[in-house]
């Protein structure tokens, strides 16, 4: 059975320095709180796995919590750059960041070998372009045995942890996501540890059909940590701030504008509520 730890202690017990650590979600259930608590620890040398690299790698890549990042697509959605990623691939600042850059699907595959436990995912795809040449091999052409079609083979990802959000958690530990799901089932079943913050902890979660339920005995620890998305949504909770991710491209753009912004709105705060109630998101 899952622990129940305070955010705090789930990622003190969990997350160490040179991890490979996946924090997934797609559009929306993003951990940001999560990131944060790994921000205000001090981690360093991590080793960050993420299908959409969104504001809170740009964070956590700008206070020098990741040495690699091993990615599909990185930016801001709907603005543009996430200026602490390209600072840090471009300039070396705060450190040097080695990256690993896939297409979404190659990513998905990546997951889903993990998953099942196999050495690399196969795909089709083309390999004459000159991505493979950046992959440092993680992407290799193999024939199938049975046609002799070329094929891409993806080697599989298996992060130490793989750090999520949730709508609801049951007290026997059960996991419930609603909405888009994207890579973050294959996320979990690739890790060797799943920690989950949630929005609500229920006595039964009477899930919907087509919800996603993480069964018990693949959760860690689970975290009662509610607007721990935010400002990405949780689907039935809350909707996206939209206007917080216009806004951080201005924040983000020079290093003076966003340490001062860490430092106020997460490294001087305790947890994420308080963080939220600098925003004014919270009462």
């Amino acid at each position: 059975m899952p622990a129940f730890l305070s955010l705090a202690d789930a990622i003190g017990r969990h997350v160490e320095d040179g991890m490979c650590v996946a924090l997934e979600g797609f559009t929306h259930l993003i951990p940001f709180a999560a990131g944060h608590e790994i921000i205000r620890q001090g981690r360093k040398r991590l080793h960050l796995v993420r299908m959409t690299p969104d504001l809170i790698y740009d964070q956590m890549i700008g206070m020098g919590v990741a040495d690699r990042l091993t990615f599909s697509w990185g930016g801001n959605p709907g603005v543009g750059s996430l200026h602490r990623l390209r600072d840090a691939t471009e300039r070396g600042w705060p450190n040097e960041l080695a990256i690993f850059e896939h297409s979404h699907g190659e990513m998905a595959a990546a997951f889903a070998a993990g998953a099942a436990g196999l050495p690399h995912g196969l795909m089709k795809g083309p390999m004459d372009t000159d991505l493979p040449q950046h992959q440092e091999g993680r992407v290799a052409s193999v024939v199938c045995p049975f046609t002799g079609q070329p094929l891409k083979a993806v080697r599989a990802v298996n992060p130490d942890v793989t750090i999520l959000h949730a709508q609801k958690a049951d007290r026997r530990g059960n996991v419930l996501i609603e909405g888009i799901s994207g890579a973050v089932r294959d996320a979990a079943f690739a890790a060797r540890a799943v920690l989950v913050t949630v929005e609500e902890i229920v006595d039964d979660l009477a899930a919907p059909m087509n919800a996603l339920v993480l069964p018990h005995f693949v959760v860690t620890a689970i975290s009662h940590v509610p607007g721990g998305a935010y400002p990405s949504y949780a689907q039935g909770c809350y909707g996206r701030d939209n206007s917080f991710y216009v806004g951080w491209d201005a924040v983000a753009r020079e290093r003076e504008t966003f340490l001062a912004w860490m430092q106020e709105h997460c490294i001087s705060k305790p947890d994420h509520r308080a963080h939220l109630e600098s925003l004014g998101v919270l009462a």
